[in-house]
């Protein structure tokens, strides 16, 4: 495979993840527990709940991740946190990309 090939698949790889990641995110949170009516009962959410409030003494802490994650399933992502998610997802897919199309 030329350099140009392999060039290309990886910004293609690394466009797919990207995106997917921006549109995936709120699904999967939604799908552990994270929705925009609060923690779903009996959800991986609601055990994340309970572990941060034991470890706060009893309320979870304001920029935890618990809170973060909440608010993302509460009111959808940010800005920033888009930003950050198509980060993460394109450089996943770059970096799956490139190790697929060197072997």
């Amino acid at each position: 495979m030329d350099l140009f090939t392999i060039i290309a698949v990886t910004a293609a790889g690394a466009a797919a993840a990207a995106g997917g990641a921006v549109v995936l995110a709120p699904l999967a949170l939604g799908a552990v527990g994270f929705t925009a009516a609060g923690i779903a009962a009996n959800s991986f959410a609601a055990g994340m709940m309970a572990s941060a409030a034991t470890a706060g003494g009893g309320g979870v802490l304001a920029g935890s991740a618990v809170a973060v994650l909440q608010s993302a399933g509460a009111a959808g992502l940010a800005g920033s946190t888009t930003a950050v998610v198509a980060g993460v997802g394109g450089a996943v897919g770059w970096l799956t990309a490139t190790a697929a199309a060197l072997i």
